[in-house]
């Protein structure tokens, strides 16, 4: 990373409203705490910032930056949606160095943000196909059969069609792995009892990698190896709960069913 230079001319304001926009798309995108405070240390000292202090955690970014002539800016970004993407964040890194790097002005980088931010998803339709493929995949993987792995795609097609809905209807994260998971197996049940399927242990073990939160896991040890043990605990806790409610969901289902 070369060396820094303040812009001049900036609004402080708006440039630590910028740097806290680039925050919380990382932060929102899956990327580790570090990261996030590191570049908004960054862009702020672009700005012409002599100070920076960056607090973070899974939920809250605060940032006081302070002049050089002692005025002093603080802004507080709540987080409250998070949807891993890992693309975004390289994006976000990539249009950082460049603004650092003096590359950019202050109102293209804010643009380019703005044009990361409401980038279009992929398509239903290639979400729905990944969903089937990789579901068919991991059954497979671990030990199904072909007639497993057709069958670990129909109920892959029915897990994306839960997460789609639930979605919708914007239940609780917790709650809408739990259904999603009990919606599944029995979906998987049906379809071994319909002879779709043979073994169901091995259907459904390609639907529950889908729901297991492994970046988020991997992300929080990351956190904590960094020092950011608040953030490293709060992910961790967060990721715990929801593998336990993937396991309650199938565990239900496996239970009523006497399997």
């Amino acid at each position: 990373m070369p060396e820094i230079q303040p812009q001049p001319g900036a609004s402080p304001n708006k440039g630590l409203t910028v740097a806290l926009d680039a925050g919380e798309l990382l932060l929102q995108c899956g990327a580790e705490v570090s990261r996030v405070e590191d570049t908004i240390q960054r862009l702020c000292r672009r700005q012409g910032f002599a100070r920076v202090d960056v607090f973070t955690i899974t939920s809250s970014i605060v940032v006081t930056a302070r002049l050089p002539r002692g005025e002093t800016f603080t802004q507080t970004r709540r987080i409250r949606a998070h949807n891993t993407n890992l693309g975004k964040v390289a994006r976000v890194n990539d249009l950082s160095r460049r603004y650092c790097a003096g590359q950019m002005e202050p109102e293209a980088f804010a643009a380019a943000l703005d044009q990361v931010r409401t980038a279009p998803p992929l398509s239903p339709w290639v979400l729905l196909a990944l969903y089937m493929v990789i579901s068919c995949s991991l059954s497979v993987f671990f030990g199904g059969g072909w007639q497993d792995g057709a069958a670990a795609a129909l109920s892959g097609m029915v897990l994306y069609a839960m997460i789609r809905m639930s979605a919708t209807l914007q239940m609780n994260s917790l709650l809408q792995t739990m259904v999603c998971s009990a919606v599944t197996a029995g979906t998987v049940l049906l379809l071994v009892r319909a002879g779709l399927g043979v073994h169901p242990d091995k259907i459904m073990i390609g639907n529950i990698m889908l729901l297991i939160p492994g970046i988020q896991l991997t992300t929080s040890l990351r956190d904590m190896i960094n020092g950011d043990t608040i953030s490293g605990l709060l992910n961790l806790s967060e990721a715990l709960l929801k593998a336990i409610s993937v396991a309650l969901g199938f565990s239900l289902v496996l239970f009523a069913g006497g399997v």
